[in-house]
């Protein structure tokens, strides 16, 4: 694939992408994406393309929900792929199906979605009528792009975002939507090392039903083989430590040839094992899953990094965000230290 050309990145640009901090949805909003999902017979329910906890945690949800309603519920997935086994453990995960085209339905509900482009697949179907879309999320790079956004930015889960939801539907929150809820919060907050006082306050009301955390943290923070380990080694043994403008930046290069084979989960995995190095500012992980095409994740606790992907086309968290790109290895590093580089 032909390298491109690096497009400049003004201090502009990045202060005009940045949303407001303190959004997220009103009791009229609940109620408007209340009786919409309660008039509709069908529900297709899609998470973001190679999916995580927080994603199939909120499918498998709010699938639990709508069952409760007396509606028919469908989990997809906009992508070829399969799931990564090491999510299968959320109850009704193993039902989520991945496919190219939305099933027929009446009503689709997107959750934790950053942004339209991580519907994968899905997207055409998506955007085809946003007056039949419900968006539920809590990425702070999010703006909406459906016709009811339930967008919580101070939320630490998408399924913390439904929990709330779930009072106004009038729901009662089972064991079974108890582990898909504590999946997501879980993972979200790296294992609650991160977040408000009150996202306790809520694992404390799901543990109650009985889960067995220690499986359930083993499942979504362990396991792994021993190929898995030499693939994560020869990622750190190509560590680079940069500069761009005034940030030091810290890039784990996770190339076609080093992680091919390998199951999303352990590669999405080099991030967190990197983030927090006393000598960065910034970890950038370049993840090539198919040769030429890029998933780029950032970690920070130094600047917001949600603004950072949202000039390169992504978005995510303050700390924690991503974006996609194309092109080769040095087109990759050039295009992520010129927009760090114009990070004030």
């Amino acid at each position: 694939m032909p390298n491109q050309l690096v497009k400049p990145i003004h201090t502009s640009m990045l202060k005009a992408s940045l949303p407001r901090r303190d959004r997220h949805p009103s009791g009229a909003d609940y109620i408007a994406a209340t009786r919409k999902l309660k008039k509709a017979r069908t529900i297709c329910v899609v998470g973001h393309k190679n999916p995580d906890a927080d994603a199939i945690g909120s499918i498998c949800a709010l699938l639990g929900a709508i069952e409760q309603l007396g509606n028919k519920g469908i989990g997809v997935i906009g992508q070829r792929e399969p799931i990564d086994p090491g999510l299968l453990g959320i109850p009704r995960a193993q039902g989520i199906r991945c496919v190219e085209k939305m099933p027929d339905c009446d009503l689709i509900v997107v959750v934790d979605c950053g942004g339209l482009g991580r519907t994968g697949t899905l997207q055409p179907e998506v955007i085809a009528d946003p007056s039949k879309v419900i968006l539920v999320d809590h990425h702070a790079s999010n703006r909406g792009f459906a016709g009811i956004n339930l967008l919580d930015y101070q939320a630490e889960s998408t399924t913390t975002v439904l929990h709330e939801w779930f009072r106004y539907l009038g729901v009662d929150i089972d064991d079974r939507m108890a582990h898909a809820l504590y999946a997501g919060l879980a993972t979200d907050t790296g294992g609650f090392r991160w977040g408000r006082p009150q996202m306790h306050e809520f694992a404390q009301e799901l543990v109650a039903h009985d889960l067995d955390i220690r499986r359930i943290s083993s499942e979504l923070f362990d396991g792994g083989s021993v190929a898995d380990l030499k693939m994560l080694g020869n990622v750190l043994a190509d560590l680079r430590l940069l500069t761009a403008g005034k940030w030091r930046v810290l890039i784990a290069m996770a190339n076609h040839d080093r992680i091919e084979g390998h199951p999303v989960g352990a590669v999405e995995k080099i991030a967190e094992t990197v983030r927090g190095m006393s000598e960065a500012d910034l970890v950038v992980v370049p993840k090539e899953y198919q040769p030429g095409d890029w998933a780029v994740s950032l970690r920070s606790d130094a600047l917001d990094v949600s603004m950072l992907a949202r000039t390169l086309g992504g978005g995510g968290h303050v700390r924690s965000a991503g974006y996609s790109t194309f092109g080769t290895e040095d087109h990759v590093i050039a295009e992520v230290l010129a927009a760090i580089a114009h990070v004030e």
